[in-house]
């Protein structure tokens, strides 16, 4: 029987949440989320995440103070404005669980937009959610239509030339194996000898799949690559027995075990960058735009705070987490691109 999952949900938004009269100057500046539902009062904000996301989520409500000595580091025009405009490249079907329409039919939750929410409320701003395509998300940057772009955006060497990164998540490839499965991979290739995985064709997690074959081979052992023609296909020759783990991105893995009980389990994950580098997620921002120290430092603050470890946590996305958030760290080599 194929895993019960979700059909994506084409992405809208607004959802009202009331606010009294008389504070509503305060909001200017420090911010209710209306799209989200998310409510701000006294400095500080209550963070509503994972509400509507369905099984991709453990719905929570994290508080977030504003912090006065990094707001104070936000360039002065979007302090005036009173908003983070906040990119995201999710149309048009979305990619649970990073960002999605949720089971509403008109608020994008996820990771990603729900992190978003996070650092804004740090910062004393009212998050404004700009959805597009992937392409466009970079649009929004070079145009100043988005101040920042929290969208599963992999910092890479090349992007560094026009973009700056502060990262919040590990860019992971992950194993999945049916829950009474006792195989873990440990970081070794080797611990794949013998095993039948299946991969998506030309993707990253194939290249370096194909490459650890090739070294199994050269050892006189043996991996086996399957393909199957869909997510769904994969995920039931997986529950049959018909092959022994899938490698894939290692949120789409968490995604699709969420809400099957038992029946599948994460046997561990591997740099998307690949042996030599940690892959990295990042905030992204226009280089030079001013803005990317007070995302790092807001995000620091919630990994300090605890609120980081919650948000994850809620997604499934523990085994994804930063120790710390750094700006402009070394990213994916040119030639790995």
């Amino acid at each position: 029987m194929p895993p019960r999952r979700r059909t994506p949900l084409i992405v809208a938004a607004v959802a009202v949440v009331a606010v009294i009269a008389i504070v509503a100057a305060f909001l200017i500046t420090r911010g209710s989320d209306d799209e989200s539902g998310t409510e701000s009062g006294g400095g500080t904000t209550s963070v509503r995440i994972g509400e509507v996301a369905g099984d991709a989520a453990k719905p929570t409500t994290i508080e977030v103070p504003v912090v006065e000595e990094i707001r104070k580091k936000v360039p002065q025009e979007i302090l005036d404005r009173g908003t983070l405009k906040i990119g995201q490249g999710a149309l048009p079907a979305g990619f649970p669980p990073l960002a999605f329409v949720g089971t509403d039919n008109k608020t994008l939750t996820g990771t990603e937009p729900d992190l978003g929410r996070l650092i804004a409320a740090v910062l004393g701003l009212k998050p404004e959610l700009d959805n597009a395509t992937w392409e466009n998300l970079f649009v929004g940057l070079d145009a100043g239509t988005s101040d920042v772009a929290i969208s599963n955006v992999t910092d890479t060497e090349e992007r560094k030339q026009k973009y700056d990164f502060a990262s919040y998540r590990q860019d992971n490839l992950g194993f999945a194996t049916v829950g009474s499965s006792t195989w873990e991979f440990g970081g070794d290739y080797r611990t794949l000898d013998g095993l039948q995985v299946a991969v998506g064709s030309g993707t990253n997690q194939e290249k370096i799949l194909l490459e650890w074959q090739a070294k199994l081979k050269a050892e006189g052992k043996k991996l086996d690559v399957k393909y199957f023609p869909d997510n769904s296909a994969t995920w039931t020759a997986l529950e049959s027995g018909q092959i022994d783990a899938y490698f894939g991105p290692n949120p789409g893995i968490a995604y699709q075990i969420a809400g099957t009980g038992d029946t599948f389990r994460n046997a561990g994950t591997f740099s998307g960058a690949g042996a030599s580098l940690q892959g990295l997620i990042a905030a992204t921002t226009k280089k030079d735009s001013g803005l990317v120290e007070a995302l790092a430092d807001a995000i620091n603050y919630l990994i300090e705070h605890g609120q980081y470890a919650t948000w994850l946590k809620t997604y499934g996305l523990s085994n994804e987490a930063v120790e710390k958030s750094e700006i402009n760290p070394p990213g994916l080599p040119l030639e790995n691109q």
